[in-house]
């Protein structure tokens, strides 16, 4: 078998981006309008001089205070935050608190092991004085950071340093006889080459709870996605939710579109993946919340299918968007990235059609940019799960 290659960034610890962003990230709700306005000083104009840059990039969410200070609520935030930091496709992040959040940020820094550096920042604006002082002091650490960051040059390296984050939305009934399909077709491509998947949207697995598990590498990891499932039962109990309803028509989507390779591991949500593969890792079927657990996991890449038409993006990462017929691609050719509606017209087979996904996944991985991308899409769209309220 031939080498499959694509250009990234390789970074200290071997692991590689598809991109080479600067974040700057929020612990809590308080630090939002800083970020902002610390990424936003960082025009086009301005990192012109960085041509190895791509972005630099706010984090801000909803959560981080009015919450327990300790328990899985706050472990969850607190690793889908530090996993975001470490995800290959960012070279150095700024970290804002207000500094009297329930996440508090030297904590924070503490339990995830953290350390201030040179490309990794922590600033207090009760400390600093101040929203305009922090905001100065961030365009001064990310000024500084910049520099080294462009080191950074994309070079060519193995298709399994590729990790693949599968999504859906919006999905329709022709979902699940091409989109789907094709997508599936280019993740057993890049599972053979050694790259890695993480399928993900546990709620939507239960109805096909026996055919998900049939799927495992292992009785344990069998026994692990089982618990999942049982877990979200348990969660959803009561509630109006797309689990406890009857199943949609496009039951099982999921494993479509994550080929036919054997699950070879299970992890809960945000957590690291070491295993390559096709893994699994737990979150809600829904793209934004699902997505930022897979980003902060490890994937340099999402991909997402949809019938109806999505805007989803995820900043950090390239999204690949695969439409499921040719008249939403048509209507949404501003947002969807592949037309995979010749498979519906029998103009293509899904091995010819999962073939063009993946030529097309290594083109994106290597620096072309997606829909999303040319938008400007997902600085509103880095959603930690909110456990025990997001059903």
């Amino acid at each position: 078998m031939h080498e499959v290659t694509f250009e990234g960034f390789v970074r200290p610890d071997g692991r590689v981006g598809t991109r080479n962003h600067i974040g700057v990230f929020v612990v809590g709700n308080c630090g939002a309008t800083a970020a902002r306005r610390v990424a936003d000083h960082f025009s086009a104009k301005r990192l012109a001089a960085f041509p190895n840059v791509n972005e630099v990039l706010p984090f801000v969410h909803e959560i981080g205070c009015g919450m327990e200070a300790t328990g899985e609520p706050m472990n969850l935030l607190r690793r889908t935050i530090a996993g975001t930091i470490r995800n290959p496709n960012i070279a150095g992040a700024v970290v804002i608190a207000l500094g009297c959040e329930r996440n508090n940020i030297r904590a924070f820094f503490e339990q995830e092991q953290l350390v201030p550096g040179p490309m990794l920042h922590m600033l207090v604006m009760q400390e600093i004085g101040g929203t305009a002082n922090t905001i100065a002091a961030g365009i001064a650490a990310v000024e500084a950071m910049l520099p080294e960051a462009n080191r950074f040059r994309r070079q060519t390296v193995p298709v399994e340093h590729l990790v693949v984050g599968l999504q859906s939305a919006a999905t329709d009934g022709d979902t699940a006889l091409s989109a789907n399909p094709a997508l599936g077709a280019a993740i057993d491509l890049l599972v053979g080459h050694g790259g890695t998947a993480i399928l993900s949207g546990t709620s939507e697995l239960a109805p096909v709870a026996q055919r998900a598990v049939a799927r495992a590498s292992s009785p344990a990891v069998g026994a692990q996605l089982e618990q999942r499932i049982q877990w979200w039962k348990g969660y959803t109990a009561g509630r109006d939710t797309g689990m406890t309803r009857a199943a949609s028509a496009d039951e099982g989507a999921g494993l479509h579109r994550a080929g036919s390779s054997p699950l070879q591991a299970v992890y809960e949500y945000a957590h690291p993946v070491t295993q390559r593969g096709l893994v699994f890792m737990d979150a809600p079927a829904y793209a934004a919340v699902s997505a930022t657990g897979q980003v902060a996991s490890g994937a340099n890449m999402v991909c997402l299918t949809t019938g109806s038409g999505s805007g989803f993006g995820a900043a950090p990462v390239p999204t690949v968007k695969l439409a499921s017929n040719s008249a939403v691609f048509a209507r949404m050719e501003d947002d969807l990235d592949i037309d995979c509606g010749g498979v519906l017209a029998g103009d293509i087979g899904v091995e010819q059609m999962g073939q063009l996904v993946f030529d097309r996944m290594l083109a994106h991985a290597s620096g072309q940019a997606t829909k999303s991308e040319e938008l400007g899409v997902g600085r509103d769209e880095f959603v930690p799960w909110p456990i025990g309220v997001l059903a």
